[in-house]
């Protein structure tokens, strides 16, 4: 996997900073899996990389994608995914009655 150039120096500092453990998932990582943990920026500006890290979390891969398919699917509160509060801890199934619900009625 090619990581871009931009991604690079923030990269390093984050995993510098932060253990190497999945913020979502907990799952541990090792060297050789490191590539499978992946920075993610909290705000999803890329251009804001403060030194101490507050915009960034690790994310491994499945829960890295599974945050951005969230934000693309949206909650339906109308807010941008910069602008609410993240679900944490994460919990797959924490909407599933309210699916059931909304398919029983309709």
């Amino acid at each position: 996997m090619v990581r871009s150039t931009r991604e690079q120096p923030y990269r390093a500092r984050a995993l510098k900073l932060f253990p190497w453990i999945c913020a979502h998932c907990g799952r541990e990582f090792d060297g050789k899996k490191l590539n499978q943990l992946t920075v993610h920026h909290k705000d999803h500006n890329h251009d804001n990389n403060p030194p101490d890290g507050s915009n960034w979390e690790l994310l491994c891969l499945y829960c890295h994608d599974n945050e951005h398919q969230r934000d693309q699917v949206g909650d339906g509160s109308g807010e941008s995914p910069s602008t609410r509060e993240p679900d944490r801890p994460f919990t797959p199934f924490a909407q599933l009655a309210n699916l059931i619900k909304r398919e029983t009625a309709a």
